[in-house]
């Protein structure tokens, strides 16, 4: 049996693609998109973007935006079984109510497709007013992705807002400790992957029933060390080398235990401290959201040009 089908009896197996054939191919539960993951297929399968601007001919090219996120993510919902993650835009990162309203226009074009809120996250990227949007939006049924996960305590918010899922990225972590900490990196250590254990333990010891979603990982090791975590979403290149790897796969989180002294008290002054602190998160978080917004830019001058 090759990795990833035994992959797939400890954790959820997600796919980071827009690419229809990718995600036929290897018959994911849910799957996931972003700004750059979008521009990526739109890029590759102009077919997407053509038949929006065919369908909504004069409208601007924000409104056909949205509604080029939510045809992809339709026509993704027709092939996988469970959820579909849809992003906000990312330079709503810093503006609560505004996120809160953009999610609920997404929510809305969704239904006006025929497609259950149950079938849809919502993406946000975990700044402190993204995890506030969040908060609320839950309680409205909205259900949402928090991403870009570089810290415990930006996990902890999250989930004491009562968020459905997080996406702690390990891939990123892993590169801002190649380039400015490598003398951390001793042999058999990883701290992408170390910071999803301490996030899972955290939540086990406490019993918070958000689900972590292991997300931009840059090898097979990365994604086989973390069998067991809720949920792992990778990209197509990985799925492909772990169907043509064969070997033993173990559940590594079942051993995980909950060693936590006390519950972190995180108000809004503690979180952003926190954050400050950590040079590390702080940096990926900044950098993920500018990628987001550059990408989203990007997107929105293809459109611009086609109109």
């Amino acid at each position: 049996m090759d990795l990833l089908d035994q992959l797939k009896t400890y954790s959820t197996v997600v796919a980071d693609t827009g690419d229809l054939g990718v995600i036929e191919k290897f018959r994911p539960r849910d799957a996931t998109t972003n700004p750059s993951v979008v521009l990526k297929t739109v890029m590759e399968q102009p077919y997407f973007l053509k038949n929006i601007l065919t369908l909504y001919d004069g409208w601007g090219s924000d409104q056909i935006l949205d509604r080029l996120v939510v045809e992809m993510g339709v026509e993704i919902l027709k092939i996988i079984p469970g959820r579909i993650s849809t992003e906000v835009d990312a330079h709503l990162s810093f503006d609560a109510v505004a996120t809160a309203n953009k999610a609920r226009e997404l929510i809305d074009l969704y239904r006006a497709k025929g497609i259950s809120r149950r079938s849809v996250l919502i993406k946000i990227a975990a700044t402190w007013e993204g995890i506030q949007a969040a908060k609320v939006l839950e309680k409205e049924g909205i259900h949402c992705n928090m991403t870009l996960v570089f810290s415990l305590e930006q996990a902890v918010a999250c989930a004491e807002a009562g968020v459905t899922l997080i996406s702690p990225f390990i891939g990123r972590i892993l590169d801002w400790y190649q380039l400015n900490n490598p003398e951390a990196l001793v042999a058999g250590f990883d701290p992408g992957v170390e910071s999803v254990r301490r996030i899972f333990s955290y939540y086990k010891k406490w019993g918070y029933k958000t689900e972590i979603m292991a997300a931009s990982f840059r090898n097979v090791g990365e994604i086989t060390a973390l069998a067991g975590c809720d949920l792992l979403t990778i990209s197509p290149r990985l799925l492909e080398q772990l169907t043509q790897t064969e070997g033993i796969v173990s559940n590594e989180m079942e051993s995980i235990g909950g060693e936590w002294e006390r519950k972190m008290a995180l108000k809004e002054p503690d979180f952003r401290l926190a954050l400050n602190e950590n040079r590390m998160a702080t940096e990926k978080l900044s950098e993920g959201i500018r990628l987001f917004c550059r990408d989203i830019r990007k997107l929105n001058g293809l459109i611009a040009e086609r109109l």
